[in-house]
């Protein structure tokens, strides 16, 4: 297992606007190659700001495709699903069409919604970023320590997770190994309550958020904030 990549921003703010330029870039350069751009989505409050700034640029069009790394078992309008919380803040006002947003359906219950969006993942290949965050826990996804990751490689695309750490307590995440299948995996970590999990992740203790690696790079984007004694 590798390190990945650590690029260290004076701030979160600083970090958010190069990110959001990356991904941008990312997403015109998948178009030329391949016209498509397939997109996973981190929930949480962390990503938010980067997803406004998103929508500062205008960003996404038909050749987006945006897909979720999971989803809190809740009504479907309720203010705590990421779906909604990112639609508010870039998809809804964004070009891409309602077709190729893709949210996990977790209203219709944990086992169901995990059953069918591995469906609709089955004819997708890899995608092109996965953008992740990180917990003070080092969970990511719904993907915590002491529950079943999906590490394996013939494990299942979706998982049903059932007694989270975190409530609410049934959630649907992509597994590690589905999110090992994309080109670039970005984790975006800020703020010092992450600072100790990033160590121990440095120091090598395995954490959910350790055995995610994209196939061509692994980045995380932190600012000096979270940044471990040793970068």
């Amino acid at each position: 297992m590798t390190l990945p990549e650590w690029r260290v921003f004076a701030d979160a703010d600083t970090l958010v606007g190069a990110l959001a330029d990356a991904l941008c870039a990312e997403a015109k350069a998948a178009i030329a190659a391949r016209g498509v751009f397939h997109l996973v989505l981190a929930g949480g409050s962390t990503p938010l700001a980067l997803y406004r700034a998103l929508a500062d640029r205008h960003a996404g069009d038909a050749h987006w495709q945006v897909w979720y790394g999971d989803e809190r078992c809740l009504p479907a309008d309720h203010p705590e699903r990421n779906s909604v919380m990112i639609e508010a803040a870039w998809l809804a006002a964004s070009r891409i069409p309602p077709e190729n947003r893709r949210p996990i359906p977790a209203e219709l219950g944990v086992i169901e919604a995990a059953a069918r969006y591995a469906g609709w993942l089955e004819d997708v290949a890899d995608f092109d970023v996965a953008l992740l965050g990180m917990g003070e826990d080092g969970h990511t996804a719904s993907l915590f320590p002491g529950h079943d990751w999906g590490s394996s490689p013939d494990a299942r695309d979706v998982l049903a997770v059932h007694a989270a750490p975190k409530p609410p307590s049934e959630r649907v995440s992509l597994s590690v190994a589905r999110l090992g299948r994309s080109r670039r995996v970005w984790f975006m970590v800020t703020g010092s309550g992450k600072r100790e999990a990033l160590t121990r992740w440095q120091s090598g203790t395995v954490l959910p958020v350790s055995v995610v690696q994209g196939e061509q790079e692994t980045v995380v984007w932190l600012d000096v904030a979270a940044q471990p004694a040793v970068a």
